[in-house]
């Protein structure tokens, strides 16, 4: 598959992507970790992701391939993301004998982030029905372009171990992990300033 050159997803697309990263994510483990019910899950999520991502379209760094079918959020240095909303959608949305053990791992993340300046990476992910063909690596690609023009390293958190790999062929390190109880890892990864 040949991917259309990288667009910026504007605001006026921004379901269509959100749309493409719900479908990405379907069998993430933490994900569906918290949102186990199809509907719990296709309901929430979307909230989940504007809270942790939805700063990159406001910046114009939520890039896309191919109409969306290919989605990264990426959030740039000083960009913040909206704490107030991802605590209030997890409180709101996740069943309270969840709460703890997410709100533990949450913590861990938080002290885990990066203090120095660097570019975020909340989301990436590819239509469940269109992985496998190239995409993926394709919008990767492009982006590592653009953030290696800043002169700053990148920086993301995964829950699914199966993207580890993934992000290494693309010059992220593993550099630690969260757990709490029930809750699924989270692992901590950074490329350095290329």
């Amino acid at each position: 598959m040949r991917a259309q050159p990288l667009s910026i997803a504007s605001e006026s697309e921004k379901e269509r992507a959100v749309d493409t990263l719900v479908l990405a994510f379907t069998a993430d483990p933490l994900m569906r970790w918290l949102y186990p019910d199809a509907r719990q899950y296709l309901a929430h999520f979307p909230e989940f992701i504007a809270a942790f991502g939805g700063n990159a379209f406001a910046a114009q760094t939520a890039w896309s391939l191919d109409d969306c079918s290919a989605v990264a959020l990426w959030l740039p240095a000083g960009t913040q993301q909206d704490a107030d909303a991802i605590t209030s959608v997890v409180a709101e949305t996740v069943s309270p004998e969840k709460l703890e053990d997410i709100l533990l791992v949450g913590l861990q993340v938080d002290e885990a982030h990066p203090e120095f300046a660097h570019w975020y990476l909340p989301f990436f992910g590819v239509d469940s029905a269109l992985q496998g063909n190239g995409l993926g690596g394709a919008l990767m690609k492009h982006c590592l372009g653009i953030l290696d023009a800043s002169g700053l390293p990148a920086y993301l958190e995964t829950s699914n171990p199966r993207n580890i790999p993934f992000y290494e062929r693309h010059g992220f390190e593993v550099t630690g992990q969260a757990q709490a109880g029930a809750c699924p890892p989270v692992t901590f990864m950074l490329r350095a300033a290329q």
